[in-house]
């Protein structure tokens, strides 16, 4: 695929606008010192975006990758992220090779 001028400068924008985010963030959060109200929630919001991916997934699909992801969750609150994932394709696995 050759490269047009109207496809390198979307690149050159998407680029721009990417890099400009991420400086504005920055520059704001170096001027801005949240009280413990919004500390909390900003400490929780991985959390909750995790949750906001894996929760459609986990509800939409069958009941062995519910279980997975149930495990991975119990893992993930207490263990290293590797552990909760190799706990949870092994379950999987297991449900899997079971016949379920």
């Amino acid at each position: 695929m050759a490269a047009s001028l109207p496809l390198l400068a979307t690149l050159a924008g998407m680029a721009a606008a990417t890099a400009s985010t991420r400086l504005a963030g920055a520059w704001l959060a170096s001027r801005l010192r949240p009280g413990g109200r919004a500390v909390r929630l900003l400490e929780a919001v991985p959390g909750i975006v995790l949750a906001a991916l894996v929760a459609p997934t986990a509800l939409a699909t069958g009941g062995v990758e519910t279980a997975a992801c149930g495990l991975a969750a119990l893992l993930a609150w207490r263990a290293p992220a590797i552990v909760a994932v190799i706990g949870a394709v092994a379950l999987a696995a297991g449900l899997r090779g079971a016949g379920l």
